[in-house]
């Protein structure tokens, strides 16, 4: 019988291994880069999308906010989806330092340091902010704002008939939510003051310091409305309606029962 002898060489085995660590060290690779440069990424568009939902959901209840104001439906519910924040009431009544609206005939206050209190949506990740305040829906990011949708406020050229309408969001104490949410809104106290000027008429507006959407509303002052800015020192802002002989001022009140 013949024997048969077999050799097997070490340097099989170590072409394996290298081979192993090879495909193992870019497969590691791979998922680090991924996770350095990918996962943010995906973070980033998950963080836009939620802000964007929110924009939208905002302009809806921007609309309920109309139903009951004025269309005096007495009761408005809505379920919404709130992701990567948290919605919050700041109520005009007792909430910290907040913006105020003055409408002044000459030296004389029509609505006096009125408080619109604001509904807000702060995202968790960014310093960006999204506010139903006073009928309208603005956008605040860093240092800058702008208005998403405008208010119900109008001026007519031809008759000079300026009307606005004063939304006043007021809740029985400290909301927030997160997630999914139900938001009760339900129509209060409305008054109607149909004035005939006197004089010029102004209006001030003092931002809140911890929440400031001037830029918005200075925008909207301006181009929309065409006010005139009048220059002045510290956070005041004034504006000088253009010529008014009629003015009708609306102020409607908005409970928020609960989120």
């Amino acid at each position: 019988m013949t024997k048969r002898t077999f050799q097997v060489s070490c340097t099989d085995g170590v072409s394996e291994s290298i081979g192993f660590l090879l495909i193992f060290s870019l497969m590691m690779a791979g998922i680090g880069l991924v996770t350095l440069y990918g996962y943010p990424l995906l973070m980033q568009q998950q963080t836009n999308a939620d802000e964007q939902i929110m924009e939208k959901n905002m302009i809806v209840l921007q609309n309920d906010v109309k139903s009951l104001a004025y269309k005096t439906v007495p009761y408005k519910e809505t379920s919404l989806k709130i992701g990567g924040g948290a919605l919050t009431v700041y109520n005009s009544l007792y909430s910290p330092p907040s913006s105020t609206i003055t409408i002044r005939d000459g030296p004389g206050a029509i609505v006096q340091d009125f408080k619109s209190g604001d509904l807000t949506y702060s995202s968790a990740s960014t310093n960006t902010e999204v506010s139903l305040q006073n009928g309208a829906v603005v956008k605040r990011q860093n240092l800058g704002s702008v208005m998403l949708a405008e208010p119900r406020w109008f001026y007519d050229g031809q008759t000079k008939t300026m009307v606005i309408n004063l939304v006043n969001l007021t809740s029985n104490g400290i909301m927030a939510t997160h997630g999914i949410g139900t938001i009760q809104m339900a129509l209060g106290e409305t008054r109607f003051d149909d004035h005939v000027p006197l004089n010029d008429i102004y209006l001030d507006y003092t931002p809140d310091t911890n929440r400031d959407y001037s830029t918005a509303w200075d925008n909207y002052f301006q181009n929309t409305l065409g006010m005139t800015w009048e220059p002045g020192a510290g956070p005041l802002r004034t504006y000088k309606f253009p010529p008014t002989s009629r003015l009708v001022i609306k102020q409607h009140e908005v409970i928020i029962r609960s989120l």
